[in-house]
């Protein structure tokens, strides 16, 4: 458990947490001296009681950035925010956070999806409905070009059509397996498949609750 906070340490933190919530950005020594009406080596102190209380944390002991952390010692939810791309279509050979054609963007829990150059894919149809992936929802994907058996994989097949699908590898071949009884595995020879990313999380699609 964290150790309480004076009453003047107390009012530091929640103007910290404000201008940061509000502005994502933390604000500097002289604006918070002047905007608490005390001294720059007040400010300091009170930031260094504070990180050592394990209320904020920095980016080393002269950085602006400043993190706030919750009870549990991690980062506050407004600072695990992170935007990943939503992407239309899978160009082969292209990694995809070099591809142009987004269809926006996804704000995801950084804590919860970890990892450099996340994309996210809509997902149409229901081939994957038994795996908890309906028509519309929003695959969180990691880029790979290797999959282990029994992992949800976006592939390429043919470098055209882009499929999300259980991945194993065969002795001969590659088989992508739905999870829908309405639909059978299809098998393909070792070059007409390229794994692009696993599947680590999904978004529910307006659609998933019908």
């Amino acid at each position: 458990m964290r150790n309480m906070l004076t009453q003047n340490q107390q009012k530091v933190f929640k103007y910290l947490k404000r201008k940061i919530e509000d502005n994502s950005v933390s604000p500097s020594l002289r604006e918070a001296a002047a905007d608490l009406e005390i001294s720059h080596a007040a400010v300091a102190q009170t930031l260094k009681t504070l990180e050592n209380k394990e209320y904020i944390r920095r980016e080393g002991r002269y950085s602006r950035t400043i993190y706030i952390l919750d009870n549990a010692g991690d980062l506050h939810a407004a600072q695990r925010q992170k935007q990943i791309p939503v992407i239309g279509h899978i160009t082969a050979g292209i990694p995809m956070y070099a591809q142009q054609e987004w269809e926006g963007q996804l704000v995801v829990d950084a804590k919860i999806y970890q990892g450099q150059n996340l994309f996210a894919l809509k997902i149409h149809g229901d081939s994957m409905k038994n795996a908890g992936i309906f028509d519309q929802d929003l695959a969180i994907c990691k880029p790979m070009q290797y999959a282990q058996n029994r992992e949800i994989v976006v592939a390429l097949i043919h470098h055209e059509e882009a499929t999300v699908k259980r991945f194993f590898l065969h002795k001969d071949f590659i088989e992508l397996r739905p999870e829908n009884s309405e639909f059978r595995s299809c098998m393909y020879e070792f070059d007409e498949v390229l794994v692009q990313g696993k599947v680590i999380g999904i978004i529910r699609g307006s659609r998933s609750f019908e």
